[in-house]
Order: structure tokens, then sequence, then C-alpha cells
């Protein structure tokens, strides 16, 4: 039997890993084949991250596979460092980003992408390596979780490699990413988040809120409200009390900080209690 089909053989119950560590390979392609098809001038369009254009994403995406074989493959940390808060996280790693970015985007765009081609190998098969139930080296901090699985560290992984070169395609108008095998895995993983965002709203137990993101790379997610806390399930369960409705195309960009909640909101949907459906557009399934 599947994995997936393991975990929705009944109803009700919470989701089940995603796995991605196979999808790496050919999304690391993608990049590759991307970011040789740019001619100089797109190499310094703006992106929608504001302080970095295509070519600092490029520099971000090599400097976090090689930290990740460094840190996680090979066991060596490169400063020793105490770290106590999301907020001490989120410094840090911004940090590291911002090194990292003004080493790497001072290479030649050749040179840039041939080691990227020899990062992306050596985290492919790393990836691959892995026992996706493992306790995972780094916790997803934004799913508020301090000890992850391997599959969810992953899988997070993979929403950062998405989402960056999804930048860079929107910054020189080259889609290609936005398929079903790619997006949906990484909205999946977005989605995870949504417990941890809510935990300061409450409502009666038995309570469901669904979100639904429109298109062919979306589907809908049940969030219920048992006795103590909210948690995703693979079917709805309770009274639903709020559905909110994103269009595909805006969805990674509310999570990842690439639109305005405010201007997101025009865009979106919402039945049922307001409040608690919009509360959805101000969540962020990234560290920094």
């Amino acid at each position: 039997m599947c994995l997936r089909c393991a975990f929705d053989m009944s109803a009700n119950v919470k989701l089940g890993p995603i796995l991605t560590a196979h999808l790496f390979s050919s999304l690391e392609k993608a990049l590759i084949d991307l970011l040789r098809s740019l001619s100089p001038d797109e190499w310094e369009k703006q992106t929608l991250s504001p302080k970095w254009k295509v070519k600092d994403v490029a520099a971000h995406l090599l400097d976090t596979h090689l930290r990740r074989v460094t840190a996680c493959r090979d066991g060596y940390a490169g400063e020793a460092i105490s770290i106590n808060s999301q907020t001490e996280l989120a410094a840090f790693v911004n940090r590291l980003n911002q090194e990292g970015v003004r080493v790497y985007r001072r290479l030649s765009p050749e040179l840039l992408i041939s080691l990227m081609e020899l990062a992306s190998r050596q985290a492919c098969l790393y990836f691959e390596s892995l026992d996706p139930f493992a306790t995972s080296r780094w916790a997803v901090s934004w799913a508020g979780e301090r000890e992850s699985a391997n599959w969810f560290d992953t899988a997070r992984e993979f929403t950062e490699r998405w989402h960056h070169q999804q930048q860079i395609r929107v910054a020189v108008d080259k889609p290609g990413i936005v398929t079903p095998g790619f997006y949906y895995p990484v909205l999946d993983c977005f989605m995870r988040a949504a417990p941890h965002h809510y935990r300061t709203i409450t409502r009666e137990p038995g309570s469901l809120v669904r979100f639904d993101i429109s298109g062919e790379c979306g589907g809908s997610w049940y969030m219920h409200r048992n006795d103590k806390s909210w948690e995703l399930l693979s079917s709805p369960r309770g009274k639903e009390v709020s559905v909110t409705a994103i269009p595909q195309e805006i969805a990674w960009r509310i999570f990842t900080r690439g639109i305005d909640p405010d201007i997101a909101q025009s865009q979106v949907a919402v039945s049922g209690e307001a409040e608690l459906g919009l509360h959805i557009l101000r969540m962020i399934s990234i560290v920094a």
C-alpha cells in the first residue's frame, strides 16, 4: 500500500507527510536551464524581493545549498552560536543570507552556474539519502516545531528552492514551474504553518476553517479546533465557520512576503467569519 493511501484510509486524520526528495533534481535542472538562458540585462532585473535582483537570488540559492551540505551532510559548523528565540533565529538567518549574496553575486554568471551545478548534485544526493521519518537537524520553526522529521525539513527546503526560482521567473517572464507536480507540494508545505499561525485565536471546539487554493495546482485544507488547539485534517470535520478562497497565482506570494496582505485581500474571497478567514493572509511560511 502506498504511503499516501495509508494516511488517507480513515476520514478526519491529520495530514500525512510531504515527500519531496525525489523532486529536487528536476527542480534544480529547471533552475540551471533558466540561469543559462538569461541575458546580461536579465541578470540585473528586479525581483519581488525588494532588496534582491535576479543575480542576488541566484547567489542566495547557491549559498544555501552549500551551507546545507556543509552543515547537515558534513557536520561542519562555521561558527558557534546560541539561538533562544524566533527573533534571534530570523536575525541570524538574515545575516547569513546577506553575507552569502554579497560574496556570490561577485561571480561571473558562468562561474556561478558551474558552482550551482556542483552544489545541486551534492544537495540532491543528500536529500535522497535521508530517512524521511528520522529527526532532522533543523526544526521547521515557522510551523512552531522544536523537532521535525526529515520529510518536513526537506519539504521546507523544497519550498525555498521553488519560491526563489519562481521569483526569478516572474522577473524575467519565463514561466515553467507552476505545475501540480512542483507547486502543490509547496502549497501543502506552506499550509502546515496554519495551526501555529492561528494559535492565539480560539473558537468553540468543533469549529472548522477551510482554505481553498484555486487552480490546477491547488486544493483544500481543513483546520479543525479541538479542545486545546487547531489541527489540519485531510477531510472536513465539525461545523464550518469560515471558508477562504485564494487564487494559486498569489498564494505563494502571500506566504513568502511577496505581496502586501491588504493588496492580496482584494483578490481573495471569504465566506463566514471574515476576520477568521482573512487571518491566513498574514501567515509567513519562511524563516526570514
